[in-house]
Parts: C-alpha cells; sequence; structure tokens
C-alpha cells in the first residue's frame, strides 16, 4: 500500500527541467534578423557556443520551465505525494503559477533540490518575474540577512543537498546526482539525459522529458534521506522503512506510467559494503 502520511508537506523536493525560449534569444541575440525562427535561432546558437566553448548550453536566462516535478514529504520525512504540474499541457506560465502558488498554500515548506540555487530557483524566480508574479514572502528583505529566504546558509528555506554535501562549494561533486542515486541503489539516469531535453521539447515529447524529471525527484529525495541520517535525524532503520513505504506509493503511481515502472525495475536497497570487500580490484 502507498504511504498513508497525511502530513502537510513540510518539504516540497523539486526538480525543474528547461526549454530556451527562442523567440527572446532572437531578440536579445539576433535582433536584426527577425525572420530567424525560434526553432533555428536555438539551433544556430548552440552551434555558435559549441564552435566556440566545447559546449551547447545555452544561459538559464533564456530557459522557460516546461516540467516541473515535486515530491511532497511531511515533518516525519515520509513522501506523501509525487505530482508533475500542469501536466500534459506543460504550459510555463501555468507551471510558474502552480509553482509558487504551492509553496504559499502549504505554507510556505523547505525547498529541497539539488543544484537548485545555481539553477533551478533562479530560473523559477526569472520566470514569476516574466509573468508578473508578486512573491515579497520569498523575496523578502526584512530582519537579519541570515533569515532572508534567498540567503544562501538559510537552509529553512531552501535545502540545496549539492550545497550541503560539498560543504557549500568547498568541493566538486564529480557525478552529481547520478552519482550519489547510484550509491543508494537507485537507478540514476536512465535512457534520458539532461542534454536531450531541448530536442525532446522541439520534437514535441513533453511527457517523456516530465517522466524523466519525475525520476529525478526520487532520486533527489532518497539522497534528501540519506543527509538527514547524515545529520543524525534519523538511523538506518527508519531510512529503510521511508524507502520501503516511498516504493509502495511509487508503484502506485506506475499502474499508469511506464517510465515508473522502468524506475522500479531498477530500484535496489541500499547495502553497505562489508568489512572485507575491498574497494578495488586486485
Amino acid at each position: 500500500m502507498p504511504c498513508m502520511s497525511t502530513n502537510r508537506p513540510a518539504y516540497l523536493v523539486f526538480d525543474i527541467e528547461t526549454a530556451i525560449d527562442g523567440r527572446l534569444l532572437q531578440r536579445v541575440r539576433y535582433p536584426g534578423e527577425p525572420d530567424l525562427s525560434p526553432a533555428a535561432t536555438v539551433a544556430r546558437h548552440r552551434a555558435e557556443l559549441l564552435a566556440a566553448t566545447g559546449s551547447d548550453f545555452i544561459p538559464a536566462t533564456f530557459a522557460l520551465p516546461v516540467s516541473v516535478g515535486i515530491a511532497k514529504v511531511g515533518r516525519d520525512l515520509a513522501l506523501i505525494d509525487l505530482v508533475s504540474l500542469d501536466r500534459p499541457a506543460f504550459r510555463p506560465q501555468v507551471i510558474t503559477r502552480l509553482f509558487w502558488d504551492g509553496w504559499l498554500h502549504y505554507g510556505q515548506p523547505t525547498f529541497v533540490s539539488f543544484n537548485g540555487r545555481c539553477f533551478d530557483l533562479p530560473v523559477m524566480e526569472l520566470a514569476a518575474f516574466r509573468y508578473g508574479i508578486s512573491l515579497p514572502q520569498w523575496f523578502d528583505t526584512s530582519g537579519p540577512g541570515y533569515k532572508h529566504p534567498r540567503n544562501r546558509y538559510n537552509q529553512a528555506l531552501h535545502l540545496d543537498l549539492q550545497e550541503v554535501l560539498t560543504n557549500f562549494g568547498t568541493m566538486r561533486l564529480n557525478g552529481g546526482l547520478d552519482l550519489l542515486a547510484t550509491i543508494l541503489g537507485k537507478p540514476g539516469k536512465m535512457d534520458t539525459k539532461g542534454y536531450m531535453v531541448q530536442d525532446l521539447w522541439e520534437a514535441g515529447e513533453g511527457l517523456r522529458i516530465d517522466d524523466y524529471c519525475l525520476c529525478d525527484v526520487l532520486d533527489t529525495y532518497f539522497v534528501f534521506l540519506r543527509t538527514r541520517l547524515l545529520q543524525g535525524l534519523l538511523d538506518v532503520e527508519r531510512e529503510r522503512a521511508l524507502v520501503e513505504q516511498a516504493r509502495s506509493l511509487i508503484e502506485a503511481k506506475a499502474v499508469d506510467n511506464e517510465h515508473l515502472r522502468g524506475y522500479l525495475e531498477r530500484f535496489a536497497l541500499w547495502q553497505p559494503y562489508g568489512d572485507d570487500d575491498p574497494p578495488f580490484v586486485r
């Protein structure tokens, strides 16, 4: 049976996927070529970036949220629900409004992300800017600076797990979320990868993008649990029970979602290395 926790969400574990706004990109980068189509604009700029830098990543300032997945998590750390915003329409403006309205509706729970401080939340803030959404609660600058919601070290409003595990950027976490999920026996990256999202969006594959996003949310949730264990907020037995409960909820969701069924096929419970298990092949 799915986890029956009825707690009001204390945490919103989330991930976003984005697509480039070709119209905005054309107006900013190629203002003298108004007939350049959005798709052609994106393709051209990606090619130019690739030639100049070796990467075709277009800055997040041109990005729009086209998928947002959220795991609602109770104060007891149990997974309450797994949702995606505005599925299957995936309208950026609707996604943006639902994201911020949900945060307010649930009483401003803690956002939990992986690298969300550098990408996900700035994208959602710029989307609110674009669509004229007022967010005085999030942009609050009253009182001491360390209590401001957007303060890097205020983990009461946003807990970036990459920041936690790198001691706020002291070291580089090579392998990222995929590495951490793999350590915990979870699927990590499957058939869809982040670099594919723009092409998938242009091909009308919004559902595939959203399924990929939801699986990243689940991986983030399991990494979140392990960080709570590191901080002594739960033990291994409680973590395992929460993971089992989450698997039951995923099984219920997977009835109507083939991608989640694939996630479950690759799902394993964490097992520690034995004392006699060498960390390398001799």
